[in-house]
């Protein structure tokens, strides 16, 4: 029997963010890591949307089969988390949670907007911070973060 994964701790969260970033980030690097993660999630056959942007522009988008129109809606509330914070959605609300609360009851933002779920993980590039973001939606929330998370240690070589 197959148990739900165990949700990283904020520590180690954080700790993600602050080994996966890059030395730079091209158009060239957001095709070469979407790409990745949509080989990952067709190994997995993960019913997932992949979505990279950078300085407002998106630079990669993909859906693949079992996707729905409802993921592009995801993506784009967990990316304005990244965008508005600086970290990765599913870190966002964990530091919510170990408060005691949730984002939605106090983050004072509009949940129709902003989602701190799993899925969104900062582009950051040494020396300049946060460029973007890479968003994935279809799976449970802490999926979601972890094949963002694998896509970026093997991009990155981690």
């Amino acid at each position: 029997m197959s148990t739900a994964p165990t949700a990283p701790t904020v520590a180690e969260l954080e700790e993600q963010e602050r080994r996966l970033v890059f030395r730079r980030f091209t158009n060239d690097d957001a095709w070469a890591l979407g790409s990745l993660l949509v080989e990952l999630a067709r190994e997995r056959e993960a019913p997932v949307a992949i979505d990279i942007h950078r300085a407002g522009q998106q630079l990669f988008h993909a859906a693949l089969p079992g996707s729905a129109p409802d993921n592009d809606a995801w993506i784009a509330r967990k990316r304005r988390v990244v965008e508005r914070y600086g970290s990765a959605s599913y870190l966002v609300g964990s530091r919510f949670r170990a408060k005691g609360t949730t984002f939605e009851e106090s983050s004072r933002l509009d949940p129709d907007a902003y989602a701190a779920h799993g899925g969104s993980f900062p582009v950051t590039v040494a020396g300049v911070g946060v460029v973007g973001a890479v968003t994935v939606s279809g799976l449970p929330q802490v999926e979601d973060h972890r094949l963002v998370v694998e896509a970026l240690e093997r991009f990155i070589g981690e």
